[in-house]
């Protein structure tokens, strides 16, 4: 099943775990992982990992390190950033407040979707998550002020193996909601045009 998003199209296929959705994308490897929210009196609640379910489905689980990182303005970019072997890492992305445009790039010369992105939007109010394999970049752009994003990584950060692309490499042509970020790193500004 085809289903038309943000500009993007996916192809869908549910695999139902207790409460959790996994969603395969139209990049191999790379999933949406929809939370079922259970609500009460009380409020609701939802699990979002279950190493169990995420084994079933193939998903590296190993966590080493959680990450919780806060955007002030709406517009900030950070990204686009990955670690090459043998510190390559899988994220799972989680927007815990707010809401982000969230954009992923498979890098792995040997994948049918080599040099392709694909985009979402994240928010605290839609209980979705995105499952970023290793030999992806990753970045996002914040839709609001004062947004959260937590995610749990399966590597430990080694600065010596970080690697980026840029926001606006033309090699990718990636759509972003705000052409001109408001804030974006010196750092994130300076990569290089992918290949170079």
């Amino acid at each position: 099943m085809a289903i038309q998003r943000n500009n993007e199209y996916f192809t869908y296929f549910n695999y139902k775990g207790d409460k959790v959705i996994f969603e395969k994308t139209k990049l191999k490897g790379a999933y949406i992982i929809k939370l079922e929210k259970l609500e009460d009196e009380r409020g609701s609640f939802a699990r979002s990992f279950c190493k169990r379910e995420f084994e079933q489905h193939g998903l590296n689980t190993n966590v080493v390190q959680c990450n919780l990182s806060f955007g002030k303005k709406k517009g900030t970019l950070r990204g686009m950033h990955y670690q090459i072997k043998p510190h390559q890492e899988t994220k799972l992305i989680n927007c815990v407040r707010g809401a982000i445009y969230d954009v992923i790039i498979d890098l792995r010369p040997n994948s049918t979707t080599y040099k392709k992105w694909l985009s979402l939007e994240l928010s605290v109010d839609d209980y979705k998550m995105i499952y970023v394999p290793e030999g992806f970049a990753h970045g996002f752009q914040t839709l609001e002020d004062n947004t959260a994003v937590y995610y749990l990584v399966s590597e430990f950060y080694a600065p010596e193996y970080e690697r980026g692309v840029r926001w606006n490499d033309p090699m990718f042509n990636i759509t972003w909601p705000d052409a001109v970020p408001t804030v974006i790193s010196e750092k994130d500004k300076s990569y290089e045009d992918f290949g170079k």
